[in-house]
């Protein structure tokens, strides 16, 4: 994408990389598909997509080494998941809008992102969010969040929830349709047996 075409401070990355990764039994982070650690190919498209890429984290230490120097860090100060985190970074990034990603998705396509970045200025302000909806729900690691948002995630950590669906349930969203393109694109890889599928991707290319 080219940047010129963004305003100053209009939209930013912002990649969680704070879970425990308990269900693939190793940081997920900086497990290589297609010879490149997850977190990087993330970032890599998040770079291409957006004016400036954040990645929050507990450990910033353990990713440095696999990401350019421009790259911003924020210390996520409580690993609560990433309903908390979002909160988190919303309070540290002065921008209109931010686009959340999971460090987990080894397969997002700038294209697609693009065509999803263009709709952003034809949303009315009371929008807060721009995210993927499927019919079993939202995909809200892959989403566009306002800046104003913060004030609405505050009332519900406060009353101690942490669902992403929730949250979107009560706030006003524009939906983003899935075609069999997107459902791809957001492939999560969460196990030892989505690793497997790295095999038939590189067969396929």
């Amino acid at each position: 994408m080219d940047k010129s075409l963004l305003a100053k401070n209009y939209l930013v990355a912002l990649i969680l990389a704070g879970g425990k990764s308990s269900r693939m039994g190793q940081d997920k982070a900086l497990i290589h598909w297609q010879n490149i650690p997850m977190l990087k190919r993330v970032y890599q498209v998040a770079n291409k997509c957006t004016e400036k890429v954040y990645i929050i984290t507990p450990w910033p230490q353990k990713y440095k080494s696999i990401l350019p120097e421009e790259c911003e860090w924020l210390t996520e100060l409580k690993t609560e998941g990433p309903l908390v985190a979002l909160a988190q970074g919303l309070t540290q990034i002065n921008s209109n809008w931010i686009l959340l990603l999971g460090c987990d998705l080894p397969l997002l396509n700038s294209d697609i992102i693009h065509s999803w970045v263009i709709q952003l200025n034809k949303l009315s302000p009371e929008i807060l969010a721009l995210v993927p909806k499927k019919s079993q729900g939202w995909e809200p690691l892959c989403g566009f969040y306002r800046q104003q948002l913060k004030i609405e995630l505050e009332k519900i950590i406060d009353r101690g929830d942490r669902s992403f669906q929730k949250l979107l349930a009560q706030i006003p969203v524009e939906p983003l349709c899935i075609d069999y393109r997107i459902t791809k694109m957001l492939f999560n890889c969460n196990t030892p047996s989505d690793l497997r599928m790295e095999k038939g991707v590189k067969k396929k290319g």
